[in-house]
């Protein structure tokens, strides 16, 4: 089984509860706010592991298995290996609409 492949479930679920996020966020004037913190968030964690991942694999910590991987590496990295930030900050975003308390923002009301 690829890592690709193991992504796709936790991605899926991610979409789905950050979409959920995004609807509640957009019902309470916040949208625009919730998709500028995730943008935010993801370039964060994606810079921040396509600079650790590849010193650590050069580093020998670890490896990829090459029959797991697409092939195509982002310096040492494997690209799939930056779904699971991406997914993390899909997941992580909408959960956190989803459990704040509902507030309409008050610049959306004037």
């Amino acid at each position: 089984m690829t890592y690709s492949l193991m992504s796709v479930p936790f991605s899926i679920v991610a979409v789905g509860i950050f979409a959920v996020g995004g609807v509640r966020a957009h019902r309470t004037g916040c949208g625009g706010r919730y998709l500028a913190s995730w943008a935010i968030t993801v370039s964060a964690l994606v810079a921040l592991t396509l600079i650790f991942d590849n010193i650590m694999m050069a580093a020998g910590f670890f490896d990829y298995g090459t029959s797991q991987i697409s092939g195509l590496r982002i310096g040492l990295i494997p690209a799939e290996d930056l779904l699971y930030p991406l997914a993390g900050s899909l997941f992580i975003a909408g959960l956190s609409s989803l459990i704040s308390p509902e507030r309409r923002d008050r610049d959306a009301d004037i």
